[in-house]
């Protein structure tokens, strides 16, 4: 027994003058008033303990939530998880959604995160095999392929299908990112890595994103929309310039003058960059341009 232990009933007893030692975990919860049942919450001022000497009665909790009261639910998060015949209007709501918009872009960020450096050819879905369009346009595909970049397109029909088409032949990388609409159901036989989206916005966002030139080719409504979105991003500083090509010089001349003299000419938008596109006829001028921002 040293000088600080004095003999009781009960066996050793710290002296009140102990200086010096540290106090030891038990003793520590022995002063918050019980060592015991920690692990369960007793003890603690927020547990079960203390809810149930809350005038409101016990306290229930569904995760950082504590509710008393007329607060405290009939049911619990199990039960509603594997309750049988819910309804399933859920799956139609904003929540969800947000889920799915999440889930591609995941699934179109894992896909595409290695495949190099890519052009994105876009156009009609509605060109014939035979049309010129459609020729130039696989030819484009295949041009790209043998500079080792990849394609990307919509996945469609038409010139798409013409632009995978030439560079799956040439055994390069062919892209499809499809869309679900009533007129193109599925991607298109000459994709070899192929994506669906219900969304326009992600889809758009991975072309933006892995793309380090564009070659526009004559097309309705779904090339003019991502042909503007791709110069309004550059525009406003949102993305850097990438090398724009218009293929077909006659059939968008009269909309980039109209842009200039009546869009412009009212004050609506800045003075075009003369950078910011090309215009040719010629396929093989459409891809070296194209390529040009990707260092070789």
């Amino acid at each position: 027994m040293t000088e600080n232990e004095t003999e009781s009933e009960g066996g050793l007893s710290v002296n009140e003058n102990t200086k010096g030692e540290q106090p030891t975990n038990d003793s520590l919860a022995e002063s918050n008033g019980s060592g015991e049942g920690s692990e369960d919450g007793e003890g603690d001022d927020t547990s079960q303990d203390n809810s149930s000497r809350s005038p409101l009665g016990e306290g229930y909790r569904r995760g950082p939530v504590l509710l008393r009261g007329s607060m405290v639910p009939s049911d619990n998060t199990t039960a509603n998880l594997l309750k049988e015949e819910q309804s399933t209007d859920w799956l139609h709501m904003d929540p969800w959604r947000v889920l799915r918009i999440q889930a591609e872009f995941v699934d179109g960020f894992g896909a595409l995160a290695e495949l190099g450096p890519a052009i994105s050819v876009f156009g009609s879905a509605r060109s014939k095999e035979s049309d010129p369009d459609y020729l130039s346009a696989m030819h484009m595909g295949e041009a790209i392929a043998k500079h080792n970049v990849a394609v990307i397109t919509g996945g469609g029909p038409g010139i798409m299908e013409a632009a995978n088409r030439g560079a799956s032949s040439a055994g390069g990388k062919s892209v499809g990112l499809g869309i679900e609409l009533p007129r193109e159901q599925g991607i298109n036989q000459w994709v070899n890595l192929g994506i669906s989206f219900r969304y326009f916005f992600v889809r758009k966002t991975m072309f933006v994103k892995y793309s380090s030139g564009v070659i526009v080719c004559p097309g309705g409504f779904g090339t003019l929309d991502e042909l503007f979105e791709l110069l309004t991003l550059v525009q406003t500083h949102k993305v850097k310039s990438i090398p724009v090509v218009l293929f077909d010089t006659a059939y968008w001349r009269g909309l980039f003058d109209w842009l200039g003299a009546t869009v412009q000419g009212r004050g609506f938008i800045s003075p075009l960059d003369p950078e910011l596109v090309a215009f040719t006829d010629d396929p093989d001028e459409a891809v070296r341009v194209a390529v040009s921002g990707i260092a070789q």
